[in-house]
C-alpha cells in the first residue's frame, strides 16, 4: 500500500496541529522535509519516540515551522505500518503547508477514515472496534463517549467471540455424540446439558441485543416529541429546556407551523426533542401538513411531552383524539 497523509486535528486555528503519515516509505518521506535538531539518521531513532526539528519546504529547503515529530515503527502504530506525527503550530495556513511537502516529498492524500481502514485491513482492530472509534470522535456526551470507549477497547468483540467458543464447543460435543454414541455416559443427561448450555448462550444472545437498543439511545438521542395544542406553551418549554430564544413565540394560534429539532443533554443523556404544530382542526393548508407531521411524529416518539393549557376546557381526549378534538 501507498504511503498516506493527512490533517488529523480540527480544520480550525488552536495550540497544536498534528500531521499524519503511514506507510512503508513514511520515514523516507519525512526525511526529505525534517531537520532533526541534534542530527540524528532517521532509520535509527526507535519507535514511541519524539524528535525536535523543523519541518523544510521541499524544493526551497527553507524552514516552514519548528516541530515535534512522534515516531511509531512498524508493527507497533495504529495501522501497524511505519508512522510518523508531525506536531506543528496550530493555524490551518501551517498545516495546510506542511501536508503539502509531505505530499510533495511522494506521500498521497488520505481518504476520509482511511488510518483506521488500514487499521482494520491490518488486524489491528476489528469492525465493532472501527465503528467505537467513529463514535467516539462524534460522542455528543460523555455517556455516549464512555460506551464508545467500552466499544473501542473490544468488550462487544470479546462477548461475540466468548459466544461463538461456546457454540463450537457445543457443536464438537454434538458431533462427537454422533461419531462414537458408544463413549455416551447416559444420553438423557448430556442432552439436557446440551439444552442448559444453549439457553445459557441464547440469555446472553438476547442481553446483547438489549444493549443495542441503550446504545442507540446513547448514539441518537431519545426522540421527544412536544404535542399540545395551539398556544398550550409547546415553544416556550422548548425554549426555556434550550435557554435561548429557539423558536418563535406568540399570541397568535398557529405560529409553529414546521417542527423545529434540537439535541439537549439531560443528566448525561441526550434528548432529541421536536417542537411540533398545534393539533387542532384547520381550513390552512400549510397547516394542515404541520398537524399531519406533528401526529406521525408522535407515533414514532420515543417519548411524548404532553401540552395542556389548563385555563382552557379540555373537551372528550384531548389531542389524543385524532379528530384534534
Amino acid at each position: 500500500m501507498s504511503t498516506i497523509a493527512a490533517i488529523s486535528t480540527a480544520p480550525a486555528n488552536g495550540g497544536i496541529g498534528i500531521i499524519r503519515m503511514s506507510g512503508k516509505k513514511c520515514f523516507e518521506i519525512l526525511d526529505e522535509i525534517f531537520i532533526p535538531k541534534q542530527k540524528q539518521n532517521i532509520e535509527d531513532i526507535p519507535g514511541y519516540s519524539i524528535k525536535y526539528g523543523y519541518i523544510i519546504d521541499f524544493n526551497t529547503k527553507q524552514k516552514i515551522d519548528e516541530v515535534l515529530v512522534s515516531f511509531f515503527k512498524t508493527p507497533k502504530s495504529y495501522t501497524t505500518e511505519n508512522m510518523c506525527e508531525i506536531n506543528s503550530h496550530g493555524g490551518v495556513v501551517i498545516e495546510q503547508k506542511i501536508l503539502e511537502q509531505c505530499l510533495l516529498a511522494g506521500a498521497e492524500m488520505a481518504e476520509p477514515g482511511e488510518f483506521t481502514k488500514r487499521a482494520f485491513l491490518n488486524g489491528r482492530i476489528d469492525l465493532s472496534q472501527a465503528e467505537g472509534i467513529i463514535d467516539l470522535i462524534n460522542a455528543k456526551t460523555a455517556q455516549e463517549a464512555k460506551a464508545s470507549f467500552k466499544q473501542l477497547e473490544g468488550n462487544l468483540s470479546k462477548k461475540i467471540q466468548d459466544i461463538r467458543q461456546e457454540l463450537l464447543n457445543i457443536m464438537a460435543d454434538i458431533e462427537a455424540s454422533i461419531d462414537y454414541p458408544e463413549y455416551d455416559d447416559v444420553p438423557e443427561i448430556v442432552n439436557k446439558n446440551l439444552i442448559e448450555q444453549i439457553k445459557k448462550i441464547e440469555d446472553k444472545l438476547e442481553a446483547l441485543e438489549k444493549s443495542f437498543e441503550s446504545g442507540k439511545v446513547l448514539k441518537e438521542g431519545i426522540k421527544t416529541v412536544i404535542l399540545g395544542k395551539p398556544n398550550a406553551g409547546k415553544s416556550s418549554l422548548l425554549n426555556a429546556i434550550l435557554n435561548e430564544e429557539r423558536a418563535i413565540v406568540s399570541q397568535i394560534e398557529g405560529t409553529t407551523r414546521d417542527t423545529i429539532e434540537e439535541m439537549v443533554q439531560i443528566q448525561g443523556i441526550p434528548l432529541k426533542l421536536i417542537d411540533t404544530a398545534g393539533i387542532r382542526n384547520t381550513k390552512d393548508e400549510i397547516e394542515k401538513i404541520g398537524v399531519k407531521k406533528a401526529l406521525e411524529l408522535s407515533n414514532e416518539a420515543d417519548l411524548i411531552i404532553g401540552i395542556f393549557d389548563n385555563t382552557k376546557r379540555l373537551r372528550n381526549r384531548g389531542f389524543a383524539n385524532t379528530r384534534y378534538s
